[in-house]
């Protein structure tokens, strides 16, 4: 039950960076380092591939906290604070509010898998169905 409520932490914490990001009052530094944050936990490119056995996990387990810490050492209290609050209600629900800021992620993921269908079947054709 400990890594599901740390899992849920995690999560509210990447939400209230998001939204310190869009805040104007916060340091352009800051705001460098969410990106860097949110890219690499959005990103399906990871240091490590996931399908590796226990190893592919555990750059996600022990980065992306590591690069949320040093985010929150580098936003003012106040800020947080209140991005914390919003995430909150946020995630009241158990899902956002605005589910459909997703939908980019969702075309990248088509469009590999697209682009790895064609050069599969373009370099081997006497695979195409």
């Amino acid at each position: 039950m400990k890594l599901k409520s740390k899992l849920l932490e995690l999560k509210q914490y990447l939400t209230a960076l998001y939204l310190a990001y869009k805040r104007k009052d916060l340091p352009i530094y800051a705001k460098i380092l969410i990106v860097i944050i949110i890219g690499y936990a959005l990103s399906p490119i990871d240091l490590i591939p996931d399908f590796i056995p226990v190893l592919g996990y555990l750059d996600d387990l022990i980065i992306l906290p590591i690069l949320i810490f040093f985010a929150i050492k580098l936003i003012p209290k106040n800020i947080l604070e209140e991005c914390k609050e919003e995430a909150k209600d946020l995630w009241k629900n158990g899902k956002p509010k605005k589910w459909y800021y997703g939908i980019p992620i969702i075309i990248i993921w088509l469009l590999v898998i697209l682009l790895i269908w064609y050069k599969i079947f373009s370099y081997y054709p006497f695979l195409a169905p």
